[in-house]
Order: structure tokens, then sequence, then C-alpha cells
């Protein structure tokens, strides 16, 4: 184990002078639930680890509002990912509990980090990468937001578990953003998609006859708010446009726990007019369930997710994510948040909603109890997608499918094939969601070792287990919590080996890695 620690100057900014020089076995990039798992992983092998957190949330999702566990198939979760739901079950009384209240995540993850002594540097990220052939020798750190000072940082291994992406790009790796054509690797579910209208739940769609028009049937009078200048396409056809973003949103009717939901600043009811208009167009659809996937939690609290075609997700609103800085990522934050906060209230009080869903809306509120450092609302916006690395293998529908099967699993994965949708539009004269797809009927698959890593001449000491090397369609399928923290167990265990092996991740022996990840409980198989 090592861990080094001296001072030395460094001229990187104008306002630098001092700098802290740390040194790890193993470096994590990002605080998510693969983070927190990763580093849990390598400090139970004995190795030094490190987790940057850009932010000062712990936990990604898990912690951040999602406790309606994305499963598909209980069977295929193994290693410290099933001893996750199986810690909070001991918390609530069940063997089990894949669903949960965020402050009961966040406190499990603690635990991880406590009971081990990992160090975490919060608010800090990555502004630059230092690499010496095809390894990294460095990186730079500097605060997220605000002057503090800098400080240098090397390991053996490092191990990206942002949901972006943001240590892969900067290291030069390999990647892409948006949804391949159909074309690229012989698939049939990427691309643009064209969702049909279900009478008996929208399938996330509008129904025909509803304008995009701010005077009904009048294209002089300009498009609605939420609709973008996209143009219809022939299926398949790939961009890069990325699937929509929301929150997954924990409220609660408990009159004690509860902070009303009220008229935000800025609050703009134009912004909800399509909303209005699909209501109108869906006269029986008049139950919040309609509208929302309204999720019951423990404790009297929920886990709320987007359903129908205006709904949680700000669709158009998040396509410079990926590859926007820190100070543009706050802005397209703070804009979902307005987005989300003002839907509420729109639900709550707008009297062209049903009177039964506003009174419904109304019994809820903000929980006290839940993020009480952030205004009781989640600082976790659901990147649902961002960077996809184009490394050593690409997963694709076929592994989804069962017709290529992976020689090196690590994990398996066992959700719906699920993309949300990527742009508004006019088709036809009628306002249209886009890019929605949920394909599920296949089993459990496994996932490849040489997904998680680049492609030996660009990086040789890093590992990507959740920016992973997946088609859009195939990532939307794996880009679950549960997954997640499988692939980031995996790839502690890996970067162990890379480390005690003296060699690059993409050369440790994989028959090695097999009996250690099979050790520590990972299902390779069903």
């Amino acid at each position: 184990m090592k861990i080094k620690l001296t001072l030395i100057f460094l001229a990187i900014t104008p306002w630098l002078v001092v700098a802290e020089e740390l040194n790890y076995d193993v470096c994590i990039y990002g605080g998510t639930s693969a983070g927190v798992i990763a580093a849990y992983q390598v400090a139970k092998m004995n190795k030094s680890v490190v987790i940057i957190a850009p932010d000062d949330h712990i936990g990604g999702l898990s912690s951040g509002g999602l406790g309606q566990t994305d499963i598909g198939n209980k069977h295929a979760i193994g290693g410290l990912s099933r001893e996750f739901y199986r810690q909070l079950g001991t918390y609530y009384g069940t063997p089990e509990a894949w669903k949960f209240e965020p402050s009961a995540a966040a406190q499990l993850f603690d635990r991880y980090i406590k009971e081990m002594g990992i160090p975490v540097i919060k608010g800090q990220r990555i502004s630059k990468v230092m690499k010496k052939n095809a390894r990294i020798t460095d990186v730079i750190l500097v605060p997220t937001y605000g002057k503090r000072p800098t400080q240098r940082l090397s390991a053996s291994v490092f191990i990206d578990c942002t949901y972006e992406g943001d240590l892969m790009a900067m290291a030069g790796v390999s990647y892409t953003v948006g949804r391949e054509d159909n074309s690229q690797y012989n698939e049939t579910l990427n691309g643009y998609q064209l969702p049909e209208y279900l009478k008996q739940s929208g399938r996330h769609q509008f129904p025909d006859g509803v304008s995009p028009y701010k005077i009904p049937g009048d294209p002089k009078s300009g498009l609605l708010w939420g609709i973008g200048n996209g143009k219809p396409a022939a299926v398949g056809t790939g961009d890069n446009r990325v699937q929509a973003y929301n929150f997954r949103i924990c409220l609660t009717d408990s009159a004690a726990n509860r902070i009303p939901i009220t008229r935000p600043e800025g609050y703009d009811s134009t912004k909800y007019e399509l909303l209005a208009r699909l209501i109108e167009a869906q006269p029986t659809l008049r139950k919040v369930n309609d509208y929302f996937i309204w999720s019951r939690m423990p404790n009297r609290k929920t886990d709320i997710n987007n359903r129908g075609g205006f709904s949680t997700d700000m669709i158009g609103e998040n396509y410079n994510w990926p590859e926007a800085d820190f100070h543009q990522r706050r802005k397209i934050f703070n804009e979902h948040l307005a987005y989300t906060k003002g839907l509420l209230y729109f639900m709550a009080s707008d009297p062209r909603v049903p009177e039964s869903i506003r009174q419904f809306v109304q019994q809820w509120g903000y929980p006290k109890d839940e993020y009480p450092d952030n205004g009781n609302f989640t600082p976790q916006l659901y990147i649902r997608e961002g960077r996809r690395m184009v490394g050593e293998y690409v997963m694709t529908e076929h592994n989804c499918r069962g017709k290529a099967v992976v020689a090196d699993p690590i994990g398996m994965a066992a959700y719906t094939m699920d993309s949300h949708n990527t742009q508004r539009l006019v088709v036809n004269g009628m306002v249209k969601n886009e890019g929605n797809v949920e394909v599920k009927g296949f089993r459990p698959y496994p996932i490849a070792y040489r997904s998680i890593t680049p492609k030996q001449r660009e990086c040789t000491n890093l590992l990507v287990p959740v920016s992973l090397s997946a088609s859009h369609i195939a990532f939307g399928s794996i880009r679950m919590e549960p997954v997640f923290m499988i692939l980031g167990q995996s790839a502690a265990i890996a970067a162990v080996q890379a480390i005690d092996q003296k060699t690059s991740v993409q050369q440790i022996d994989y028959q090695r890695l097999r009996e250690q990840l099979l050790q520590h409980g990972q299902i390779l198989s069903l």
C-alpha cells in the first residue's frame, strides 16, 4: 500500500502557488455508486485508494432519488452490488430492499467509506491529465468552483466512475456522444426512432392532432417552448442527440415532514402549454400516474420518474452536457431544476390540470429529512447517458439479444433496451417525441472486460466501468445502478491485479481475474 504526501511548486494558474502531491495505488474519479463500491473493493484488497468527487454528493443516483431500482432480473446481480441491497434490507428489516429512501443509501455509502478509511476529495475536479507514452502518470486537481489550493495526484491505475466519462476524455481515449446509425453495428434499435402513441399510457408520445404552434394550426405564430428544430429522418439514422435527463424526485405526503410545493422563482407557465394541450387531447387519462411514474418508497416518500408525452424529462435541453465544462453544466442543471419545480407547481395549481390530479399533488411536498444541505431537493441530475468509450470491445444490441456472447465476462446486465426520448419536433404539422425505445424479452447477458478497457495504444492504466464501450442502445440496457456497482467492483479487482502483475489493464490474466470475481460473489453466467 502506498500513500505519499509532499508539497511542490506549480504554475498551472495565475493564482496558484502551492499544491499538494498525493500518490495512491488506485485513483477513482467520480463519487457515484460505482465509485464508492470500487474504492471499497480496492481498500478491502489492501491497496491505497482515493475518491475524487467533483461535487459534494456521494453515491450518484442511488443516493440521489433513484430508489425504485431498475433490476431486470435480480438473479443477475451479485457481489457487492447485491450486498448493497441486502444491507438496505437490514436497514428496513427485510432480507433485501430494492425500494429505499435517498438518505438510507447515503448512510450506507458513508459507512463503506468510513469502515475502510477511504479518503474522499470533494469539490475538486481533474483539470489536466499527464501521460507518458500511453500511461497516465499524474492528474492536476483544481476546485470545481471557487479558488482553493490545487493538488497533483499520481496513481498506478485510474478508474473513471463519472457518468460523463470526463477522465477518459481528458486522457485522450476514443469515445462517442449520441446515437450511432443502425448500419454502424448492424443494429435495429439505434438512431432515429419515432414511438407509437398508446391510448392506455401514451407510451411517452403525443397523440395525433396536438398542434406545436403558439396559435394552434398557425405555423407563423412560432413553436411552443420545448419543441426543437429537428426534422424527421429515416428510422435508424444516427445523430449526436442525447436521451433526455430528469430528476428522480423524492416527495412526501407526511404533514409533519413536508415542505409545500410553491410557485418557484421565475416560474413561466408557457413552458407547460404542451402539457395542457396533451391533457386536453387525452380526456380519459385523469390520474397522476398517467403523467408520472409515482412510485412509493418507505416512510411515505416517492421516487417520481417520467411518463407519457410531457413529464419530468426535459427533452432536448441536455445535448451539451456530456462535453460541457462545470460552469456550463451548472447552468444546464439549474434549467432542469427550474423546469422540474415549475412542473410540480403547474400540476398542483393550474386550472387546466384535472382537479383530481391537482388535489393529489397538493398533498405532497419536499421532505425535510432528505437533502437538508441542498434545499431538500436532490443534487444529482439523472445523467442517463454521457460520453461512451470506444474501447477494446463494443457492446451492442447483439450482446443484449444473446446473438453475440463475450468470452471475458465481468458481470451481467438484464434490463430492457431502454432509451428515453431525444427530441421533440414537428411531424406532419403535429408535435411528436422522438427517440423512445423499450424492448425486452431477452435473458441476462454478460458484459465484456474489454468493454471497460480503452484501446491499449490509447491508455494502459485506465478502466471505465460507467461510460463503458457500448452502442447507444446497448448502453440503454447496461446503464442501471446495480450494474454500475457490479462493474465498479470488477474494475477494482482488475486494477489490483494489474498492479500486482505489473502489467497494463489490457494484459492481465483474464482467467485469474475470473477466479477472483467469482470468489468475490460476482455472477458471470445464468
